[in-house]
């Protein structure tokens, strides 16, 4: 898992709430293990019309905001079926951070496994930085993690809270097995003296 530090890159604003892991992955592409490949489908009944072409009024299908890299929502993201395949998905497409007043749980804990800082913010602040996202290219955010911070386009700056556990995870590239490679040495000592005192296992 790539390390997340300081992020600086147009945000898309997405003021859907109630965004659910269907509507950003639908069921017909969970068909793949892969984390990869799942970016083109991100959003697909959105990004798409009903014969199959692109619709030019979807956000992440604007020119601005093609290459966005931080996503700012309404409230309750991720709500639905826990499906990893979300996070994977908007991983793949290149968001990185997604901000909004609240997220589902199970969205919650499978962003930060994968690598995507997901950030709840009080609507108010949401409606600041949705108002930043609508400035187009010129919509650069930074967030840094290690400061806890967001700096707009303007230079304004907002605050947020993250777990320390999870935060050291992000900054450190740690998801479930680097963390547990962490403890290699002691887990192959470990299993070298079971073997020596009972080789019958």
């Amino acid at each position: 898992m790539d390390p997340f530090k300081t992020l600086s890159g147009v945000a898309a604003p997405l003021p859907m709430i109630n965004v659910d892991t269907d509507m950003i992955i639908p069921k017909q592409f969970l068909k793949t293990i892969k984390r990869t490949g799942l970016g083109a489908a991100l959003f697909h009944e959105l990004r798409t019309r009903a014969d199959g072409s692109e619709n030019p009024d979807f956000v992440l299908n604007k020119p601005a905001y093609q290459k966005a890299q931080i996503l700012v929502a309404g409230a309750n993201f991720g709500c639905g079926s826990s499906r990893e395949h979300a996070p994977w998905a908007l991983l793949d497409f290149g968001i990185r951070c997604v901000i909004a007043p609240s997220f589902a749980d199970i969205f919650f804990n499978n962003c930060f496994k994968n690598g995507i800082l997901p950030i709840a913010l009080p609507q108010e602040d949401v409606d600041k930085l949705l108002d930043d996202a609508g400035r187009g290219a010129n919509a650069v955010v930074t967030i840094d993690l290690e400061k806890q911070e967001i700096k707009g386009p303007d230079g304004g700056c907002i605050t947020f809270e993250v777990d320390p556990f999870r935060k050291q995870c992000l900054l450190n590239g740690w998801d479930d097995i680097g963390l547990t490679l962490r403890n290699e040495q002691k887990i192959s000592g470990f299993e070298a003296e079971r073997k020596a005192s009972m080789p019958w296992l």
